[in-house]
């Protein structure tokens, strides 16, 4: 099992969720050294934390025993792992690539085929919790990989999680996470609904909010972003732009594999609508404003 001090870990992406994730690892005691896209964000980050900035993935991976990547998309993943400045061409054989991003179950895939050719292991391994969990260090990691790779990686996981469980072999932690949209997606546009509809029968929402949040109704939703739905401020979490990316994922993986998804198609187009209107950078509760038009 790996100790801190004993392992050096690699961390590549310094946005909203990397930087606060990196930083438990540093705080752990695992000499950490980083990479971002943006150098003032990546240098900024080393006046908090205690860690090397380096200029390039391949040379953030290069003394890695555990490299993490958390960058935007497909093609951003691409773009920090490809390449002689990618993080491939400088991981080490036996060393493990853990991609935080949630991705494609295919970009996976493809990622471990050629850590594997470079004698490395890799996970898939897409988080819930949104910002305020990377930063609290109690983020959900689904994990999609080998078993014994995942052995190997769990406990530096654990740094800066609540759970972390391998579901099935490479592919299936970003299967997993697309689960979560459609979840997620359902259950916040019938919270936008059932408030709409509450504020325009004349309720006092929070209470009834206080009320139907004792029963079945209760959601984490309900708990934490009816309030500010309420107070019309849509500023906390994930970006409604994110959740379309995450979204058109989901919908291109049902079609392959014949899934059918009604719901999660609509909300999918409410979500365009609200990006239509400029709200693209509003959190995912943001909804209701469709409703309130």
């Amino acid at each position: 099992m790996p100790q801190a001090n004993d392992t050096t870990v690699a961390f590549i992406g310094l946005g909203v969720m990397g930087y606060p994730m990196a930083g438990h690892l540093s705080r752990a005691g695992y000499p950490t050294r980083v990479y971002n896209r943006t150098g003032a964000r990546a240098d900024a980050w080393k006046a908090e934390y205690a860690g090397e900035v380096c200029e390039t993935p391949a040379k953030a991976a290069r003394a890695a025993d555990i490299v993490f990547m958390c960058v935007g998309n497909d093609d951003d993943v691409r773009s920090v792992t490809y390449g002689d400045g990618g993080a491939l061409a400088g991981i080490r054989s036996g060393a493990v690539l853990i991609d935080h991003t949630t991705a494609s179950a295919e970009l996976a895939r493809e990622l471990e085929a050629e850590a594997k050719r470079r004698g490395a292991g890799f996970l898939d391994a897409p988080v819930s919790g949104g910002q305020t969990g990377a930063q609290r260090g109690q983020l959900t990691i689904m994990v999609g990989g080998d078993a014994d790779t995942f052995a190997d990686a769990e406990s530096v996981l654990n740094t800066y999680a609540r759970a972390v469980k391998l579901m099935g072999p490479c592919g299936s932690g970003q299967l997993t996470k697309m689960v979560n949209q459609i979840c997620i997606a359902g259950v916040l546009q019938g919270l936008s609904e059932g408030l709409h509809f509450a504020e325009r029968a004349g309720l006092d929402v929070l209470a009834v909010v206080d009320v139907i949040s004792k029963g079945a109704a209760q959601s984490w939703q309900m708990e934490n972003r009816s309030p500010t739905m309420a107070q019309r401020k849509f500023d906390f979490g994930f970006a409604v732009d994110w959740m379309r990316k995450d979204l058109g994922m989901t919908l291109a993986a049902a079609r392959r594999i014949g899934a059918r998804l009604p719901l999660t198609a609509l909300v999918d187009q409410f979500y365009a609508d609200i990006q239509a209107s400029g709200g693209g950078r509003m959190d995912t509760s943001s909804l209701i404003e469709r409703l309130r038009r």
